[in-house]
């Protein structure tokens, strides 16, 4: 990664600059929204759905494994 690269630097930007209206908007059109935390085991992700519930998740190629509902 090249700190100068404006890609990188607008990707960074964006990451860092977040409040959630992206992930409202897709919950908003019934989508699920995936995320991840620093302190969430390697290789699982959050999946929220739009209607409240979340889970904690493996995904693979035949789809989404649930580990555990929270």
């Amino acid at each position: 990664m090249c700190d100068d690269d404006p890609i990188w630097r607008d990707l960074i930007q964006g990451l860092t600059q977040d409040d959630g209206a992206a992930a409202r908007s897709h919950l908003d059109a019934g989508r699920p929204v995936y995320s991840i935390a620093d302190d969430m085991p390697p290789g699982l992700l959050r999946k929220d759905h739009p209607d409240g519930r979340a889970e904690l998740i493996r995904f693979d190629r035949q789809g989404d494994q649930v580990v555990r509902r929270l």
